[in-house]
């Protein structure tokens, strides 16, 4: 019984915002090092649009940044956001989920100009996606630069670079 007990427990548990960080800040990086999009944006945004990965849309659908369905021909869940019933892309992984959030903002026109961006300017992102209309909220912008901030997420938005002595143990 106290297994039970305790698988229930942990299934109910939440997942922090350093949890979140640690389990997803590898994608982050490699879905930026791919498209140029700052980790400490990606990080945020599934941060804010998943509650740290504890929203329905997270758990049911592996949908960390609330994309709906526009154009999708992969499965599909429905859920209650600015209307009732709206439909959202469901994924196999969260990993699915921040690659097609990339290719997302990669292909749609109303971005493009986002890429022209440094990818460590983290807050003309923010503004960038606000003003792009990303999510309704007026105050998305601001959202995304404090979780940035209170995190230090823009650690992640610098290119990784090796040390020497790796380098020099790759090449033997």
């Amino acid at each position: 019984l106290s297994f039970i007990y305790t698988a229930r427990a942990q299934s109910d548990r939440k997942i922090t915002r350093e949890e979140y960080i640690q389990i997803y800040k590898d994608i982050a990086i490699s879905e930026m090092n791919r498209s140029g999009i700052p980790a400490s944006i990606s990080l945020a945004q599934g941060m804010l649009e998943s509650d740290n990965g504890n929203s329905r849309l997270a758990i049911k659908a592996n949908n960390h940044f609330g994309i709906k369905c526009h154009g999708w021909t992969g499965k599909e869940i429905y859920h209650d956001d600015d209307e009732q019933g709206e439909c959202f892309r469901k994924y196999r992984s969260a990993k699915e989920s921040y690659v097609d959030h990339t290719d997302f903002l990669m292909n749609g026109p109303r971005y493009v100009f986002l890429f022209y961006l440094d990818q460590t300017d983290y807050k003309g992102w923010a503004k960038g996606l606000e003003e792009a209309g990303y999510a309704t909220s007026r105050t998305y912008a601001k959202d995304l630069i404090r979780i940035i901030e209170e995190n230090e997420l823009d650690q992640y938005d610098k290119p990784q670079r090796r040390s020497r002595k790796k380098e020099q143990k790759a090449k033997e």
